[in-house]
């Protein structure tokens, strides 16, 4: 029984943003759709099929990526404290890691040549992930469970903490991610004072 043509649809579109993601970490935005399409194992027409263009399939690239560490945030299960420890866990691997400093090497070499390339990203990326968590930080406060301030500081002051310059010391000294020990002392650390210091008054 042949599967449904929604299903048999999605999954190639999963690929396509697979191969996509792949090839643009290894050869930056030049590389080409027919790469792209071939490492996907479909024809050129297909890419279009799914996606207006080059700049649309690597925005896409970028939201999902936001999404991914969003998801942490979701659900009503566990304090704020587990919630920001799963988002600063994820947020951490994407940000530091290789696939996460292969994007930041990408975009930063393109922007000055594509501009709105460039602001597609930050909009579907950083940008969406610093508003969700700005939203998800202000009901905490409304909920009284930190105290109130302007929610989109406290997501880039906890933003900042969770990066602590260990982006900039792997892309320029090549400082080794942590054993997966110290790095997750290293969030529990960063998310206490964190809560510390945007704890409700008492």
């Amino acid at each position: 029984m042949s599967e449904p043509a929604e299903t048999t649809l999605k999954d190639c579109r999963q690929r396509l943003i697979i191969a996509a993601t792949e090839t643009f970490m290894e050869a930056g935005y030049h590389a080409s759709v027919d790469k792209i399409a071939t490492r996907a194992g479909v024809a050129r027409q297909t890419v279009y099929n799914h996606f207006a263009s080059k700049d649309d399939l690597f925005s896409e690239v970028a939201d999902i990526a936001a999404k991914t560490i969003l998801v942490s945030l979701e659900g009503d299960d566990g304090d704020l404290r587990q919630h920001l420890v799963r988002f600063g866990s994820t947020f951490r691997q994407r940000l530091i890691g290789d696939e996460g400093l292969a994007f930041f090497r990408t975009v930063s070499a393109e922007a000055p040549r594509f501009p709105d390339l460039a602001r597609a990203f930050y909009d579907k990326g950083p940008g969406q992930m610093l508003r969700r968590l700005a939203e998800f930080l202000g009901r905490a406060m409304d909920a009284g469970t930190l105290r109130q301030d302007e929610p989109l500081y406290a997501a880039e002051t906890l933003l900042a903490m969770l990066d602590s310059g260990d982006r900039s010391r792997r892309l320029l000294l090549g400082v080794p991610l942590l054993c997966a020990d110290k790095e997750q002392a290293r969030v529990l650390r960063i998310v206490d004072s964190f809560i510390r210091a945007f704890g409700p008054d008492r």
